[in-house]
């Protein structure tokens, strides 16, 4: 029985599911709903603890201003008196407890107290952030509100002011409000479970919010889940909505300035008849009403917010979706009885958790039976059974009440899901939920494919790939690849990885995907905090700012993202994306911004419904698609788009360099990190397929590595290698062989380098066979073609070269210290002529623009080299030194610049000898080396510096040449590093002979402070000697062993990667001697004539070689790129391979096993343990019903050898306990949904009025059943044409002027099926009760007859053949929608006394086409006559029809174009349509029925 005290009201009704709650108020008509100026964004959650001051002045600002309490404002004594004993009001508070008025003598004192007269609202005092004292820090927010509080405003509050994401499912837990056990196992799955959907779905909870009962299971599961690792992905949002006046401690709530926090204390055990918060939840709502103690205050409201929020449309990457809503049930006593009818009538789908108790329970057992077999005794058994303590409390009327609500709540079976622990394959609560929701949508019906499209956008919306795969992408709906575009759309702009991987497995292709429409609209839809969205909004400034135009008008184009892109690329990569011209395709004219995908209406279809005549189509999809995942660093999403690339090596590589560009300006460091780890993954993808490659094909991979790609901007692959500095890529042996074999140019590799340099020193012996060459042609001929290939290979060229520097260099040597005449001699004019063909090379690298960068980017790139900074410094060095030299008043001076340069020249050495494997290496450890020695000398600057000061300052009395301060403070300082000690550190080594006293020698230093007379120092020797041991202590010790370990790690550190570096870097070299002329310096001038020769005179452009940089044809390009995709997916094959191989992969794949095993063994006990349990039961019953038999037996025999009949008892049948789902499922199937009565005759709630029928149960629907209790409630509502409709009928007399089964005037009384009977004047529904007297909303007592025409064609493809789905053909049938109802129906309905047409048929027909119409419904055949399961039936008035079916077999039919032709909607909100005939279409249920008659008429699909 449920509880007597105060909590009663509320305990079982904690779901908000209302019958018919009113309208709430749309967001923006809401009255002084005043959005704060700080324009608080939604999704976004409250970084610090209690927010900042700013967001509590814009709360305490517009809450009380929006949101009010309410108060009674009159005392009015009660007769009960409060815990406490004391005199309370009847709102419940003491006298103490109301405003000062309110206990003030006035003129409704003394009257009986009226909530909507003696409680007024005012702003309210209780609102902000809430900590549980003693419970943690957890910081939760709340607010008490009024009753009436429109939902619009409290769901503003909660999206804009406390930054809650708009849900993406809506989860309503309802129960028990008392405490209860639940078994171990299954609390602990509905935990799991109820928390898991919440947190991968983006969900809200809502309870009731105290702390007992389903609201304390809801809490302490939202704990347990804070305590996991899982918590900081996504908090659980849990919403308490419950009532003020049954708060305990309250009080510290109150703060009317908002509390930031108030502090709550959790009291259990001196809360009394009140409840305490649920420190677990998030929010609060606290309803208020003005009484205290009242339970169930909060229903009303909660049913109008989650009935608002249901309603509401939230939309991300294009999807828009209403929010779903699901009721979860555990437990519960008769006010969860209503809320799950509630629930269930609305059409919200409820999750049952058996096993929970009570009500849960029962509707738990019955769930499976068909409706017939439910009936009033074994309702009233179940009660007994799971409500022991509370069944001697349920009436005949109660049970009665319940067994209809019941029989309701499973009839609609397609919203009811029972979750049984280890049973149906169930295994957590989370797939129960969804699969509810999903069931409930597959249920209702929908034209086409729209139900399977927003089941996917339901599962796309809770990121639960594992439902699609499960309960959507079935062999059920076979599934376009258009019809998933826009889904595949929403999937991509939220990220969901997984839902791209499942649409490409099923049939989407990318190529068809990527248009450029859609291409733009998912880069309009990037990130905001994203940096490439920040770098195109900085273009689209710039240009704005350029065109002088405003920003807004400034449109993003694919231009702009080329622009970005080329600035991540490099400039030797091609705008991927040209600027349109004009004239160029045309834009769609709807813009794609506000394009939405709703799911009752406008869809992103159009965003790929193209005219035919311009290519949408982009020339690369795929990796249009990856370079939009890479710039927002979607590493899952960015491989799986990879994996479908073709291109696949030059898209890894592109990719690499894009990260690498972005991290090195992204602030944040997590993210920059991130961005390099992906970076790093593509390179070593492509190392990957090019090892592939490389394997399988030398020749092939090379070829691909210089392959001209034109999808990624006329560059290579080696070039976007390069570019993004992939050291581990350039490095490979394959690149490297193909780097020896440029440097060897047509000469054969092994040929050994001495055979070479022999041959350029002896040049005759290159005819001899001592050169190899790769083509046999120059192997077998001889003269200039050989010459030519040993002198232009990149091999010789470098040594020519080398023997040309040296000789250049011993030259210039010669000349500084032997030849250096006032007037340049013969060699030194040959130095300058060098140097100046020197000049002249470096310029032609200057301008060499073999891929039209533009002069600008090829100073930035030549400027960019270390050694060419060297050469132009030399030059620069060697001029200034020349000219000098050439006045004679700056000879010497001259010399001296040209000594400095010749030192540059020999460190230019360097770069020559980086080809070398041995010393390469080598340098480049120097280089880094470098580095530290310029950080150390920062340090040793310091000490250096620090000590001479001091030093100087201590011996050294005003010296005044600077020459000499800088040789005491620095070089001497520097010098006693190395050991060369100051002799006049000390008075040991003192002698004023090699000082100068006064300073006057400037060829010696001044004598430090001295005593003149004596000769000897009168400084501190003690302080000098000290500093000096302190200065080499750290300087010797310290700072130089610092610096050989800064060397030790550098080497260390270096030394692992240095032939990677050298390897990278050898590529440079290779390139720079590739396109250099074959003749040294000087003879080089005659090359470069030529080439002025040919660019200036005879302008011929520069081209690059094509054994780096080569253009393929079609044909070969295309085999080349199938071969290599071939190769890429072996790579990925191999890639899955090696992952299940690693041990951690094989450990938690054998987890996964004994986890499943284990789930397995569990549910196999369960199973066992349940149906051990029904045969225990059954066979108790036996044992019962034998026991009474034989005691019948043993009386009778006793008695008279015969017993009396009437007291034989009747064995109760033996139960197959073991049924099966399939059984059950199959007995369904065979129930009709009305089982044998009308059903929708018999709704507790009579439409359009407040009216509550009877309840009346299947087995009491007949008049022969006896109901003694049956006492149906009058009604007959008042209709504008009371002239044309019968008396009311609560008063016998106006009745007797009406005749029954007869043709009475106009109105034909009499009943299809037959006679009727009349009772107290009042006709009888020959189907039965339904639970109401009077006529309701119906014209007539007795039978109103309608008429239902069955209009349909053919329904035809484009070529006029029929269509047909299964064998059968298909009809098409015309149908109408009224502004007010959400189905369509037939055109029929009642008629006017007289009419043969119905009112509605007429509405959407022209007045001349009407006589037409009449004779073809008299040429049409009747496929249906008798009653309507009609909802506004009664028990003295019901409907029945006629459905006469008009046919037109032919489309050329001149009826049927006249038909279509006077189609006209006199009302402009009706709608007609011809409609496909299918099962599924949103039609009234009794239309259904004689519209499936109709397509049984003509053998059609249905």
């Amino acid at each position: 029985m449920e509880p007597s005290d105060p909590r009663k009201a509320g305990s079982e009704q904690e779901e908000g599911f209302g019958v018919q709650p009113r309208t709430v108020t749309d967001l923006g008509m809401v009255p002084n709903l005043r959005r704060s100026n700080s324009n608080l964004c939604k999704g976004r959650r409250l970084q610090c603890a209690f927010g900042s001051s700013e967001k509590q002045e814009n709360l305490r600002s517009w809450i009380p201003e929006n949101i009010k309490k309410k108060e009674c404002m009159y005392f009015v004594e009660s007769s009960k008196l409060s815990d406490a004993g004391k005199v309370v009001c009847a709102c419940g508070y003491t006298q103490e407890q109301h405003l000062e008025e309110a206990t003030k003598p006035h003129a409704f004192q003394g009257k009986e107290w009226d909530p909507k007269k003696h409680v007024q609202e005012m702003p309210t005092d209780a609102f902000g952030d809430i900590i549980f004292t003693g419970l943690g820090q957890k910081v939760g927010k709340y607010v008490r509100v009024s009753q009436d509080t429109p939902s619009s405003v409290i769901y503003h509050l909660m999206t804009q002011h406390w930054g809650l994401d708009v849900p993406n499912l809506l989860i309503s837990v309802t129960g028990g409000a008392k405490n209860f056990n639940m078994k171990l196992r299954l609390k602990s799955i509905f935990r799991r479970g109820l928390v898991k959907v919440a947190q991968t779905t983006g969900a809200w909870i809502i309870t009731g919010g105290s702390h007992a009962g389903v609201m304390k299971q809801v809490g302490e599961a939202v704990r347990d889940f804070s305590l996991s690792s899982s918590y900081k992905e996504r908090e659980v949002i849990t919403i308490g909505v419950a009532t003020w006046g049954t708060i305990h401690n309250r009080e510290g709530l109150v703060h009317p300035m908002g509390g930031f926090p108030a502090e709550y204390l959790l009291d259990e055990e001196g809360q009394g008849n009140l409840t305490c918060l649920d420190s677990n939840h998030s929010h609060f709502i606290l309803v208020d009403d003005g009484t205290h103690g009242q339970y169930g205050v909060e229903i009303s409201l909660r049913t109008k917010l989650e009935k608002f929020i249901s309603e509401q449309t939230k939309e991300r990457g294009g999807v828009a979706i209403k929010i779903p809503i699901v009721c979860v049930v555990l437990e519960g006593g008769p006010g969860t009885l209503h809320t799950i009818y509630n629930a269930i009538t609305n059409g919200t789908p409820c999750v049952i958790v058996e096993g929970s108790g009570r009500v849960a329970d029962v509707i738990a057992q019955v769930a499976a039976l068909p409706v017939s077999e439910i009936t009033i005794s074994l309702i009233q058994q179940k009660l007994s059974m799971f409500f022991q303590e509370m069944f001697e409390t349920f009436t005949e009327s109660r049970i009665i009440e319940w067994t209809k609500k019941i029989q309701d709540i499973v009839r609609r079976r397609q919203l009811l899901t029972i979750f049984r622990e280890g049973k149906d394959g169930q295994q957590d609560v989370d797939v129960a939920i969804l699969q509810a929701l999903l069931k409930a949508s597959r249920s209702q019906d929908h034209f086409g494919h729209e139900n399977w499209d927003h089941q996917l956008k339901l599962a796309v919306a809770w990121n639960r790939v594992d439902i699609a795969h499960s309960e959507i992408f079935t062999d059920e709906w076979q599934w376009k690849p258009s019809d998933l575009h826009p889904t595949m759309t929403a999937a991509l702009i939220s990220n969901k990885p997984e839902f791209v991987k499942l649409f490409l497995e099923n049939g989407v292709r990318l190529k068809e995907f990527v248009t450029w429409d859609t291409l733009l609209y998912l880069y309009e839809n990037l990130e905001p905090s994203c940096l490439f969205h920040c770098k195109l909004q900085k273009v689209l400034a710039e240009e704005s700012e350029r065109l002088a135009c405003p920003p807004a008008t400034s449109r993003l184009q694919m231009h702009h993202v080329a622009q970005v892109l080329r600035e991540l690329l490099g400039d030797s990569t091609q705008p991927l994306y040209p600027r349109p011209r004009h004239g160029d395709r045309p834009r769609l004219s709807l813009p794609v911004p506000h394009i939405k995908i709703n799911v009752q209406g406008v869809s992103l279809r159009s965003l790929y419904k193209r005219s035919t005549g311009h290519i949408t189509f982009t020339m690369d999809p795929v990796r249009d698609l990856l370079i939009w995942a890479i710039v927002q660093n979607r590493q899952e999403l960015a491989g799986i788009i990879w994996a479908q690339s073709q291109d696949c090596i030059a898209a890894a590589l592109a990719c690499s360099k894009i990260l690498k560009e972005l991290s090195k300006e992204e602030e944040d460091t997590d993210s920059s990190e991130e961005m390099l780890a992906l970076a790093d993954e593509f390179e070593h993808r492509a190392i990957g397929v090019f090892t592939e490659c490389y394997r399988k094909d030398e020749e092939r991979a090379q070829k691909l590595l210089v392959r001209v790609s034109e999808a990624w901007g006329k560059t290579t692959c080696l070039q976007l290698a390069l570019e993004a500095k992939d050291m581990k890529f350039v490095s490979h042996g394959g690149i490297q062989a193909f780097l020896t074999k440029v440097w060897w140019g047509q000469l054969c590799v092994d040929n050994g380098l001495w055979r070479v340099i022999l041959c350029m020193l002896a040049f005759p012996l290159l005819f001899t066979g001592l050169i190899s060459f790769r083509e046999k042609r120059l192997q077998a001929v001889g003269g200039p073609a050989r010459a030519r290939a040993f002198f232009s290979a990149p091999v010789v060229i470098f040594h020519v070269n080398i023997l040309s520097y040296f000789a250049f260099l011993c030259l210039f040597a010669y000349v500084l210290m032997v030849d250096f005449q006032p007037t340049p001699s013969c060699c030194e004019c040959l130095i300058y002529l060098w140097l100046f063909s020197l000049v002249c090379e470096e310029t032609r690298q200057l301008f060499y623009d073999p891929d039209e960068c533009g002069l600008m980017k090829m100073a930035s790139l030549y400027f960019s080299d270390f050694w060419n900074k060297l050469d132009v410094g030399a030059i620069l060095l060697f001029i200034a030194g020349l000219t000098c030299r050439l006045i004679p008043a700056t000879l010497y001076p001259g010399r001296v610049i040209l000594s400095l340069d010749f030192i540059i020249f020999c460190l230019r050495l360097m770069h020559i000898f980086t080809v070398s494997k041995t010393l390469g290496p080598k340098i480049i450890i120097v280089k880094r080396m470098m580095k530290d020695v310029f950080f150390f000398l920062f340090l040793l600057a310091v000490w250096v510096v620090s000590f001479g000061v001091a030093k100087q300052a201590i011996l050294i009395h005003n010296e005044n040449r600077v020459d000499w301060i800088f040789r005491g403070v620095v070089y001497h300082s520097y010098l006693t590093i190395f050991g060369q000690i100051p002799a006049y550190i000390d008075g040991v080594n003192f002698n004023m002979d090699q000082c100068s006293p006064n300073g006057t020698d400037p060829y010696k230093p001044k004598c430090p402070e001295s005593d003149e007379t004596r000769q000897v120092p009168a400084f501190p020797q003690w302080l000098t000697v000290l500093l000096l041991c302190l200065y080499l202590l750290f300087t010797n010790i310290l700072l130089l062993n610092l610096l050989i370990a800064m060397f030790n790690y550098t080497f260390q550190e270096v030394q692992e990667h240095t032939d990677q570096i050298w390897k990278f870097q050898r590529h440079d070299l290779i390139e720079e001697y590739h396109g250099r002329p074959p003749a040294p310096p000087p003879f080089i001038l005659l090359s470069h004539l030529q080439l002025l020769i040919k660019r200036v005179v005879l302008k011929i452009p520069a081209k690059r070689h094509r054994q780096l940089k080569n253009k393929l044809e079609k044909n070969e390009e295309a085999a080349l790129l199938s071969w290599e995709i071939y190769l890429k997916e072996n790579y990925l094959q191999n890639q899955q391979y090696q992952h299940h191989q690693r041990p951690e992969q094989k450990i938690q794949d054998i987890s996964e096993k004994v986890d499943a095993m284990v789930d397995l063994l569990d549910m196999d006990r369960v199973k066992r343990s349940g149906s051990m349990e029904q045969r225990l039961a059954s066979l108790e019953e036996q044992v019962a019903q034998t026991a009474k038999a034989l005691h019948w037996i043993v009386t009778t025999l006793k008695d008279s050898g015969f017993g009396s009949e009437a007291g034989m008892p009747t064995l109760a049948p033996q139960k197959a306990c073991d049924e099966t789902d399939a059984e059950l499922g199959a007995r369904r199937k065979v129930e009709e949904p009305g089982d044998g009565y009308h059903v929708n005759a018999r709704h507790l709630l009579y439409p359009t009025s407040p009216v509550t029928r009877f309840p009346v149960p299947n087995e009491k629907v007949p008049w022969e059943m006896e109901f003694l209790i049956y006492h149906p409630p009058f009604h007959t509502a008042e209709r504008k044409d009371a002239a044309l409709t019968d008396p009311v009928g609560d008063t016998p007399e106006p009745l007797t002027k009406i005749h029954y089964n007869i043709l009475d005037g106009l109105t034909d009384r009499r009943s299809f099926h037959g006679a009727y009977e009349v009772q107290d004047g009042l006709p009888l529904n020959p189907m039965g009760r339904t639970g109401l007297r009077g006529r309701g909303s119906l014209r007539w007592f007795g039978p109103n007859h309608t008429l239902h025409p069955v209009i349909t064609r053919w329904r035809r493809n484009q070529d006029g053949a029929i269509c047909r789905k299964s064998i059968k053909k298909m009809l098409e049938v015309l149908v109408l929608k009224h502004p007010s109802s959400e189905h369509w129906a037939l055109p029929g309905g009642s008629r006017e006394p007289g009419d043969m047409l119905p009112r509605k048929l007429k509405q959407v027909l022209r007045q001349e086409f009407w006589a037409a119409f009449e004779n073809l419904l008299m040429k049409g055949t009747e496929v249906y006559k008798g009653y309507m399961d009609d909802p506004r039936n009664t028990d003295n008035a019901w409907i029945e029809t006629v459905a006469i079916s008009i046919h037109f077999p032919d489309q050329n039919d001149a009826e049927l174009k006249r038909l279509n032709s006077h189609l006209h909607a006199c009302d402009p909100g009706v709608s007609v349509r011809w409609q496909v005939v299918d099962r599924r279409i949103p039609l009234y249920a009794n239309h259904k029925t004689i519209l499936q008659k109709a397509a049984a008429l003509f053998a059609a699909h249905y």
